[in-house]
């Protein structure tokens, strides 16, 4: 079992910056990937970004050059820093970590607005 928690999400303006952050717990050492996710309202959960337990990292299109995402192994804790935020990007952000085939995790989700 692997616990996540987020937080970070908040309202900002365009082309402002946010850094959401995850912190696992549990069976932290089998996790392969971990990763964030959006979901806007009526709209699909799609991949934003995910970094293996060696360092890769993979990228939605939609963000490449404008979020960056890293981890604290000594912290357990994963970060997605946003920046030159757009409205397109409002939704809700959910972390998520994967152990292998029928083992994903989910966090609960974080709330982020991008809206003057």
């Amino acid at each position: 079992q692997v616990q996540l928690v987020e937080s970070g999400g908040d309202l900002v303006q365009p082309g402002g910056s946010l850094r959401l952050s995850c912190a696992a717990s549990g069976s932290i050492f089998s996790i392969y990937v971990m990763g964030w996710y959006r979901q806007a309202p009526g709209k699909q959960r799609e991949l934003v970004a995910a970094i293996t337990s060696g360092g890769s990292t993979n990228f939605a299109d939609s963000v490449k050059g404008r979020f960056t995402i890293s981890r604290d192994n000594a912290k357990n804790t994963v970060y997605l820093q946003m920046n030159s935020l757009k409205p397109e990007d409002t939704a809700v952000y959910y972390c998520n970590a994967y152990l292998g085939p029928g083992y994903n995790y989910w966090g609960q989700g974080t709330q982020v607005t991008v809206s003057s």
